[in-house]
C-alpha cells in the first residue's frame, strides 16, 4: 500500500511536466484529432457508496467532497442516495446550490430501482417508464444532461431486446421535451452484451437515447456468490457502445505496484474512447476493496490523468 502510494505521488509529480508539454503551442498545432483537453474527469457517487450508506457523508456533502477532497469539478449522482427526494424541489435546489457554491458541474443521475424498462408485461413496463419521469424532472432542475437507466427484463434475449426498445423509446420521448438524455449502462444481464445493447440503442434511433459505457461491467451472468460465469470482451464491448456514448465510466477495482488497474487496460480503453471521437467527461467509479474508497478514487484519478496525458 505504501509503495503504491509513493508511486502515485511520483507519477503525480511527473504529470505536471507532461501537461506542460501537452499544452505547448507546437503540440497543439500538430494535433488534429481529439485533444487531451477534450477529456475531463468526473466523480461517480457510487465510488463513495460505503461512506454514504454508513452515514459518514450525506448526499448534500457529495459535490463539496468531490471538489475539496479529490479536486474533481463534475459529479454523477446515484438515485439511491436521495430516492425519496426526487420530487422535493427545495431539496434538489439545495443540491444545486452546494454544487454551484463549490464550482462543481452536475452531469447526470444514475437511476436504479424504478422497475424494468424491458419488462414483458406492458403495464409494468409502462409503469417503469412513468417511474423515471420524476428523475428526468430532477435532472433538469439540477442542470444535468442525462439520467442513466437500465435495460433489463425477463425472457429471451430477443424478447427483452424488443421490450427494452419500446420502453426506452417511450421514456426518451418524454425526456426530449426536457432536453435530457436517457442513457443505458452495460449493467449486467443482456445489457452487458455490447452487440445486444448496440442493437437496442440503434433501433430506438433517437438522438437523446444513448449509452454510458463502463470499463468493467461486461459480466453477463453470475453465480450466487457473484462470480462471473459468462462475460463479454470488455474492449469489444466499449467499441460496440462508444458510437452512442454520452459519458464514459472508468470502473476500477485493483491496482498493481505501478498504479495500473489490473482488470482493465486504461490506455487501451481510452484509445477506444478517443477513436470514437468522444469529447466529454470520464467518470471515476472505484469499486475495489483493497484500497479505501478515498484512496481508490485518488488512485483512479491519478491513473486517468496519467493515461490521458499520454494520448
Amino acid at each position: 500500500m505504501k509503495t503504491t502510494r509513493r508511486n502515485f505521488i511520483k507519477q503525480s509529480g511527473l504529470l505536471t511536466g507532461s501537461l506542460a508539454i501537452a499544452s505547448s503551442p507546437l503540440l497543439s498545432a500538430c494535433t488534429k484529432t481529439t485533444k487531451v483537453t477534450d477529456f475531463k474527469i468526473s466523480l461517480a457517487q457510487w465510488s463513495l457508496h460505503q461512506t454514504l450508506f454508513a452515514g459518514e457523508m450525506s448526499n448534500l456533502d457529495f459535490a463539496k467532497a468531490a471538489k475539496n477532497d479529490f479536486g474533481i469539478s463534475a459529479v454523477e449522482y446515484v438515485s439511491q442516495f436521495f430516492k425519496d427526494k426526487a420530487k422535493d424541489k427545495d431539496y434538489i435546489n439545495q443540491m444545486k446550490q452546494v454544487a454551484a457554491d463549490n464550482g462543481v458541474k452536475n452531469l447526470l443521475i444514475m437511476v436504479d430501482g424504478e422497475g424494468e424498462l424491458g419488462d414483458s408485461d406492458e403495464n409494468k413496463r409502462n409503469q417503469a417508464v412513468e417511474n423515471h419521469y420524476k428523475w428526468i424532472e430532477a435532472a433538469k432542475q439540477l442542470g444535468c444532461h442525462s439520467i442513466r437507466v437500465n435495460a433489463a427484463g425477463e425472457g429471451s434475449a430477443e424478447e427483452v431486446q424488443q421490450n427494452a426498445i419500446e420502453g426506452l423509446r417511450s421514456l426518451s420521448t418524454f425526456a426530449k421535451d426536457f432536453d435530457i438524455n436517457v442513457i443505458v449502462e452495460n449493467h449486467g444481464g443482456y445489457s452487458s452484451n455490447g452487440k445486444w445493447l448496440n442493437k437496442v440503442i440503434s433501433t430506438v434511433d433517437m438522438k437523446n437515447c444513448g449509452t454510458l459505457p463502463d470499463f468493467g461491467n461486461f459480466c453477463i451472468t453470475r453465480d450466487e456468490n457473484w462470480n462471473c460465469l459468462k462475460d463479454y470482451d470488455r474492449y469489444q464491448g466499449m467499441k460496440d457502445l462508444m458510437p452512442f456514448a454520452k459519458g464514459v465510466s472508468a470502473k476500477s477495482h485493483d491496482f498493481d505496484e505501478n498504479g495500473n488497474e489490473i482488470h482493465s487496460d486504461f490506455s487501451k480503453m481510452l484509445k477506444i474512447v478517443k477513436s470514437a471521437g468522444f469529447k466529454g467527461y470520464i467518470g471515476v467509479e472505484y469499486e475495489g476493496k483493497k484500497l479505501s474508497e478515498y484512496d481508490g478514487i485518488k488512485a483512479t484519478k491519478a491513473l486517468l490523468e496519467r493515461t490521458i496525458a499520454s494520448l
